[in-house]
């Protein structure tokens, strides 16, 4: 397995050094990582160290990823659409209800198996399980993704997105009406202590990470709102905990108490429905922008993902029966 070195980054400052490299590369477990650090396969500075040793502002880390943990994610044909394509990444608009990588209970139907069937040439630094993956989006979040063909450009592209020089611009709608027509949310946020699959905003401390979004409304409707949503942070949810945070989840986020879906019969009052459509049935929540230096050339490029069209359903249903 060949050697690899890291620069821990300022936001790294005061993790256990375990816990860095598992967030280096998720597919491989905490445990794993000690092993490794037991056997002298991890220096820092050029020293041995203990796997309890907390990080410094650009410490180096010298390492051996652990052996794998299981076979390549097999090849699926599963379409996509390529929104740009070269010889060292590919932006992809990943549809919805497709998961990125293979976890528990869903070893199946991945953009990562997708991947593997139409691209010869992938990234495997994040693991034989995440073929090219250097950022991801929830099973139901459609929209702009980047993947890269080898492990350089892997470490180009993370680089940028771990020093928030990634663009990200999401579209969103959401139930209620937002005070401000723009703003920003800053919170820490951790793991639900009642739901292990929700997170939730919390006090700074323990396990808690800074989150911060910008936001901004687009249109006001009655009950509702449609938002450019500009996550500055990426934390897990983070866009769909902020909003219901703020009281106005997400439509059809059901795991965020936005509703199973959006129906007519949410728009309009029982009497004058006489059949009940229903316009979208996962989160309405979309990476519709994604801006990045191309990690060869310098170039900066930007790529949109036009909206679904069961977001553009449910966006036209809401201006058409609760315009203000």
């Amino acid at each position: 397995m060949q050697r690899m070195r890291s620069i821990a980054e300022p936001r790294a400052h005061g993790w256990r050094i375990d816990h860095y490299l598992t967030r280096l590369h998720p597919n491989f477990s905490r445990a794993a990582f000690q092993r490794e650090i037991e056997l002298g396969e991890v220096t820092l500075n050029g020293l041995p160290v203990k796997t309890s040793r907390k990080l410094r502002v650009n410490d180096v880390i010298d390492y051996r990823l652990p052996a794998e943990p299981d076979q390549t994610v097999p090849p699926e044909d599963i379409p996509l659409d390529v929104l740009y394509e070269d010889e060292h990444l590919l932006v992809i608009n990943k549809q919805a209800n497709l998961i990125v990588h293979p976890g528990r209970g869903h070893w199946s139907g991945t953009l990562a198996g997708a991947l593997q069937f139409h691209f010869d040439k992938l990234s495997d630094i994040a693991g034989k399980h995440r073929p090219g993956i250097v950022h991801r989006l929830d099973r139901d979040t459609s929209g702009v993704l980047v993947a890269a063909k080898d492990n350089t450009i892997h470490h180009r592209l993370t680089r940028q997105f771990e020093q928030r020089t990634v663009e990200k611009e999401y579209r969103a709608l959401v139930w209620g009406e937002v005070s401000f027509d723009r703003d920003y949310i800053e919170t820490y946020v951790r793991v639900s202590f009642r739901n292990r699959e929700r997170m939730m905003v919390c006090p700074e401390g323990d396990n808690a990470r800074f989150a911060a979004t910008f936001y901004e409304v687009l249109e006001r409707f009655r009950g509702f709102c449609w938002m450019r949503l500009c996550p500055q942070t990426g934390r897990t949810h983070q866009l769909r905990v902020h909003m219901h945070h703020l009281g106005q989840p997400i439509v059809a986020d059901k795991l965020y108490e936005g509703k199973n879906c959006l129906r007519l019969s949410d728009l309009l009052p029982p009497a004058q429905v006489t059949e009940d459509e229903t316009f979208i049935e996962r989160q309405a929540l979309h990476a519709f922008r994604l801006a990045f230096d191309h990690p060869v050339t310098g170039e900066r490029l930007a790529f949109e993902a036009p909206l679904p069209a069961d977001i553009r359903r449910a966006l036209e249903a809401v201006r058409q029966y609760r315009a203000l």
